[in-house]
């Protein structure tokens, strides 16, 4: 079974960088489509960046474009999330998610495994 596990979160000042890291102990990654969502405290958790299993297709959230960039490696069954000009309003637990299916890249309900979460804090 698939078990992402992230890492890479921490706290930074804003406009600072992170990256963060989602690998699979397991070795599946190569044939998911994968996703990165988010929470903030108080709020629902809302899409962040998706790709699919060949990482030559890739969605962002309008807050997020032009600042974060989603890649992956299937030689290294490890997904990236690169996250450039930090805003205190990206402040949430970040969640890395695998798809089976190619569509529906922005709805948590469509993707069948999730990891446990790492906290970014963007402090002003």
């Amino acid at each position: 079974q698939v078990q992402p596990v992230e890492s890479g979160g921490g706290l930074v000042q804003a406009g600072g960088s992170l990256r963060l890291s989602c690998a699979d102990s397991k070795r599946t990654f190569a044939t998911y489509a994968m996703g990165w969502f988010r929470r903030a405290p108080g709020k629902e958790r809302e899409f962040v960046a998706a790709l699919n299993w060949s990482g030559t297709a890739t969605f962002y959230a309008d807050s997020v474009k032009g600042r974060f960039t989603i890649s992956k490696d299937n030689a290294d069954n490890t997904v990236y999330l690169q996250m450039n000009n930090l805003e205190p309003e990206d402040t949430a637990v970040y969640y890395c998610a695998a798809r089976i299916r190619s569509d529906g890249f922005s709805e948590p309900k469509f993707y069948d495994y999730w990891g446990q979460g790492t906290q970014v804090t963007v402090s002003s």
